[in-house]
């Protein structure tokens, strides 16, 4: 069952004003959303509609008073086959062309801009023509910054697309026998207005070029207005059919449908399939349970929500969740100011000044950059540092880092160091150097008594003293002995000589 919400009630009604809050709410934590618009959001833009009093409609008919055409005749791809009808098409579409050129986008079209810009904005999908979508900043199907020039069969590149234009855009024209399209320039309005339609450059010069080979001319096509027709399939069909699919596959999560009246068949099919798509998202009742006012923002995730003047038919029961009643505008508005008391993070903008002029003139500065939170909070597992506890504290001179001072060099590698950068001087040379540049060469060592531990002083402790401190390998250096250890127990043994057994023995 759809619920209504009228704008002007929420001033008086609580439960109204609430619900409306409760909506916003959900738009600003949404990430993934779908808008689909029509007609009713460029109303407030200065285009004259088609049927008051001073309509496009009425200033046709005062050009041609015989002629009997209704609203949908005019967009009906069985006109071209009339000339005196397809000479009021093209009068409509001259007037109606220098009507969008003077209008500038409404507060609508700078929502959808703000919905992309937070990166909550999945795709826009309009029926307009009037491109006030590319004005505001949103890359259009019609743009010719992302047309492709391969051999592959996308025609634009998909994934570029920020606003598909599912009715094509009236400031281009399209040539109807090589369907070359070029910029909608003054004087194709001109001929336009006339009633008639001017040649394609593109096949008038392939023409000329076999007139001047001998060659037989070749059929020259008439440029029209690069619209798409009821009854017409479109010229980037299969393209559009791409992103729909893509869109669907990434289950949006809200779909806002404004300013349409919901009659084209091929339209209502396109709003049918995003709407079932956006209910399988939706929360169940376990996931939304907790606080009152968390329950409500939550509880709108997963909904589709309508805004127009006039309510939607019966048959949209079950697909469409919320109506809310009156102009577009007026809602985007609301939306945005119940967003930032809400979300005051999301609207954050970090500024980088640059200083401009000669630092001892203490130059001004201008703003080189500006970042928005597109986040709203800080990813989650990240910490910042907060080095300094007052914002507007003078930067230490340790921290300060002048990067046009000349850097020092990098070493040179150890086989390309030069000699003056050596561990040794020329004093102190290395061993091996000293015996390549022929200088003096060490002696070996000498032991002058190879029997000292064989001989008779080898018990002898003031000897053996005096060895242990004399011993020397022969190196012209003074070597540290260590503090010799105390031994437990001595031991001495006394041979006596031979004449003493004798003696011994011949007594």
């Amino acid at each position: 069952m759809t619920v209504t919400l009228d704008l002007d009630a929420s001033t008086s009604d609580a439960p109204t004003r609430r619900s409306l809050t409760n909506v916003s709410l959900a738009v600003a934590k949404c990430k993934k959303i779908i808008v689909v618009t029509g007609a009713g959001i460029s109303c407030s833009c200065g285009i004259p509609d088609f049927r008051s009093s001073d309509g496009l409609y009425a200033l046709v008919k005062q050009q041609y008073p015989d002629v009997v055409l209704k609203g949908r005749d005019l967009f009906d791809a069985s006109l071209f086959r009339d000339t005196t009808s397809t000479a009021v098409f093209y009068t409509f579409i001259s007037q109606l062309k220098k009507s969008i050129d003077v209008a500038s986008p409404s507060p609508t079209h700078r929502f959808i801009k703000t919905l992309d810009s937070k990166r909550k904005l999945l795709r826009s999908y309009t029926q307009n023509i009037d491109g006030l979508e590319e004005r505001a900043g949103l890359v259009g199907t019609s743009s010719q910054d992302i047309k492709t020039h391969g051999k592959g069969k996308s025609k634009i590149r998909t994934r570029d697309v920020r606003n598909v234009q599912l009715h094509g855009d009236i400031h281009r024209v399209r040539c109807t026998f090589c369907s070359a399209d070029f910029p909608c320039m003054p004087q194709h309005l001109e001929t336009f207005l006339s009633g008639s339609a001017p040649e394609c450059p593109e096949c008038a010069a392939r023409s000329t070029a076999r007139v001047a080979r001998s060659a037989r001319a070749l059929k020259v096509g008439k440029l029209r207005p690069a619209i798409v027709l009821y009854d017409e399939p479109h010229p980037l069909g299969d393209d559009i059919g791409t992103i729909q699919t893509a869109d669907v596959a990434r289950k949006p999560d809200m779909l806002i449908i404004m300013g349409t009246s919901l009659k084209v068949h091929g339209f209502k099919k396109l709003v049918k399939d995003f709407a079932r798509t956006v209910h399988e998202t939706a929360p169940s009742a376990s996931t939304s349970a907790g606080s009152p006012l968390k329950k409500n923002a939550k509880s709108f995730a997963g909904k589709v929500i309508f805004v127009n003047k006039t309510a939607p038919g019966s048959e949209w029961d079950g697909i469409i969740d919320y109506h809310v009643t009156g102009e577009t505008d007026r809602w985007c508005e609301r939306v945005i100011e119940d967003w930032k008391k809400a979300r005051p993070s999301d609207w954050e903008v970090q500024k980088t000044l640059v200083a401009t002029g000669e630092l001892a003139t203490t130059g001004t500065f201008h703003v080189a950059k500006e970042i928005t939170n597109t986040l709203g909070a800080k990813a989650k597992g990240t910490k910042r540092k907060n080095h300094r506890k007052h914002e507007n504290a003078p930067v230490p001179d340790d921290d300060i880092f002048d990067i046009t001072l000349p850097l020092p060099e990098a070493p040179p590698s150890p086989s390309k160091r030069p000699q003056s950068r050596c561990h040794y001087n020329d004093v102190e040379s290395s061993p091996s150097k000293k015996s390549r540049e022929g200088g003096a060469v060490r002696e070996p060592v000498q032991f002058e008594e190879r029997g000292l531990l064989f001989g008779n002083a080898t018990n002898s402790k003031d000897q053996r003293r005096q060895a242990n401190d004399n011993f020397d390998l022969g190196v012209n250096r003074t070597v540290a002995t260590k503090k010799s250890r105390k031994a437990r127990a001595q031991v001495e043994v006394v041979l006596e000589t031979r004449k003493g057994l004798r003696k011994m023995a011949a007594a």
